[in-house]
């Protein structure tokens, strides 16, 4: 019997341990660090995003959208990271830590071909911003990015 339980245990925490990678790890999967942007060879602007990723501290990954001198830039601060697909991954953020404008999110990115294309946000307890890809309020697709050589 204890040899039955023992088993067990050791089969959940290697599931539980396979499921949970470290955001990190995964980031690094999917090609995720380094510079992105539509159009790496133009300013960044509201219309051109370069998103740039790394990793301050082991373990912890962010994210820092730059739209142009004349706007601040977004942080986004990993939580936690699920694949869900060869090509999307499954995001938890915190969206500019630290801040008024705190606010947890639920984000999935498509990675594919060199490119990364947000396919869905919806922050902690409100409505669903971004779905299939597209900006729900404007009703207009989310940017491809591209990565920035």
């Amino acid at each position: 019997m204890r040899l039955a339980v023992v088993l067990l245990v050791a089969f959940v925490a290697a599931v539980l341990t396979a499921e949970a990678a470290p955001v990190e790890e995964l980031f690094q999967q999917f090609g995720l660090f380094g510079t992105w942007a539509p159009d790496c060879r133009q300013d960044a602007s509201p219309a051109n995003p370069h998103v740039r990723i790394t990793t301050l501290n082991p373990g912890q990954v962010i994210e820092e959208h730059d739209l142009g001198t004349s706007y601040a830039l977004n942080h986004y601060s990993m939580i936690s990271a699920e694949r869900l697909s060869d090509e999307q991954l499954s995001v938890e953020v915190v969206f500019q830590p630290g801040t008024d404008a705190e606010e947890r999110q639920k984000l999935i990115f498509r990675v594919r071909d060199g490119t990364r294309r947000t396919m869905f946000n919806q922050p902690d307890e409100g409505e669903v911003r971004v779905k299939h890809g597209i900006v729900l309020p404007q009703r207009i697709k989310t940017p491809t990015l591209k990565k920035c050589k």
